[in-house]
Order: structure tokens, then C-alpha cells, then sequence
């Protein structure tokens, strides 16, 4: 099953903060973005390959630690906000986005030879 992982990956960053934050339980929170991150990485895996697929779980959690960081300097959710977009576009770009075509809608010239 096909589904845009760079939406479904920048929606657990954000529904994992709210999960956590509205509970209190920060770790229901984390079980949120267990399951968001494992289901993104099952579908890179099966479209990328391995290697893409850790190096983007990679991003993801190099951007959660970002999100703490961050929000000690602009809140809590605009960090949240922040990091979200960005993943969103990082897994966009490397596993969502179309291929770009292989072959040109234009036939190519046929070459001329001058004697």
C-alpha cells in the first residue's frame, strides 16, 4: 500500500506533541511516533531500499532532538510546526515525490550527415 509518508511522517511530530502534551504521558507520545515512523519506514523500505529508509528515520529522529532544542528558543509548538515541515519536505523530496520521466515526449532528430 502506496501512501504519502511525507505527510504521515510531519503528522506524527505533531500528533505526537499533542498526544503527549495533552495527556501529560510523554511516553503515549512516543508509542505515537513509534507507530507513525515504523509505518513510514516499512513503506521506504519496500520503495528505497534499506539504506534510504534508515537515512530518512535518521532525519526524522535527528529532527525530533532538533524540536527540543529548538523550542527553547521559539515554543514548544512552533518548533513542533517547524520540524514537522521539514520532514515533510525532506521525505517529499527523497520517497513521495513522482519519478521524473525516463523518456522525452518528443521523438529525437534523426542525426544529418554532412559530406
Amino acid at each position: 500500500m502506496t501512501f504519502p509518508t511525507g505527510l504521515v511522517a510531519a503528522l506524527t511530530l505533531v500528533l505526537g506533541y499533542l498526544v503527549a502534551d495533552r495527556s501529560g504521558v510523554r511516553a503515549l507520545g512516543g508509542l505515537v511516533l513509534l507507530v507513525g515512523v515504523a509505518l513510514c519506514a516499512r513503506s521506504w523500505s519496500r520503495r528505497l531500499g534499506t539504506a534510504r529508509a534508515l537515512l530518512l528515520v535518521g532525519v526524522f529522529l535527528a529532527l525530533f532532538v532538533v524540536s527540543h532544542l529548538l523550542a527553547l528558543a521559539i515554543g514548544a509548538w512552533p518548533s513542533v510546526l517547524m520540524v514537522a515541515a521539514v520532514m515533510g519536505a525532506v521525505a517529499f523530496a527523497v520517497a513521495d515525490r513522482p519519478a521524473y520521466r525516463t523518456s522525452s515526449p518528443v521523438p529525437p532528430r534523426e542525426p544529418t550527415h554532412r559530406h
